[in-house]
């Protein structure tokens, strides 16, 4: 198996990501990563979806889920030409003898310290899966209090959108009195 990112711009409606992650879920195949957010477009979503897979069954549920009305593309990033990060903040144990080690390795891995307690202190980190793997690695002596994680984002290297070819219109209907603030 292995590892595939796919990019899928989709209508942004109630229950899309319910009826996309159950194309996955039918056909046997565990989502490692999944992200969701607007576009610089209204009415469209993003969808990073990171699965481990062979190439044939991928193909399969992309055919599928391009059949789906609420998708308008689907694009498999490829590794080497696209930018891949993740975003975790993690609370890590710092007392007053290893403070300053804990800082210290903040400052190494370019990480931000987003909060302090007398004895913790709330670290976010940014980057590819490998550079997460060694900070947390490198602070799990210290000892981890609490880790959340955010699913993988990614796209395209250079100029060019993955918008930009063949997007197709979306109307997004107007607030009713239901749907209405």
């Amino acid at each position: 198996m292995s590892k595939h990112t796919l990019s899928v711009l989709v209508e942004d409606r109630p229950g899309v990501l319910t009826r996309i992650a159950g194309l996955f879920s039918r056909r046997g195949f565990n989502i490692e990563s999944l992200a969701v957010g607007p576009t610089e477009h209204d009415g469209i979503s993003r969808m990073t979806i990171v699965v481990n897979v062979e190439e044939s069954p991928l193909e399969q549920v992309t055919k599928q889920l391009n059949k789906l009305v609420e998708v308008i593309k689907i694009v498999e990033l490829d590794q080497a030409a696209s930018v891949h990060r993740e975003l975790v903040l993690v609370k890590v144990a710092a007392t007053a003898e290893t403070r300053g080690q804990v800082l210290d390795t903040v400052q190494l891995f370019r990480a931000k310290v987003v909060d302090v307690a007398p004895d913790a202190v709330t670290i976010q980190v940014t980057g590819n899966a490998g550079k997460i793997a060694d900070f947390l690695r490198v602070v799990e002596p210290f000892g981890i209090r609490e880790l959340v994680q955010s699913g993988m984002v990614a796209i395209g290297r250079g100029s060019r959108s993955i918008s930009e070819r063949n997007l197709r219109p979306v109307s997004v209907p107007a607030p009713t009195a239901a749907t209405a603030g």
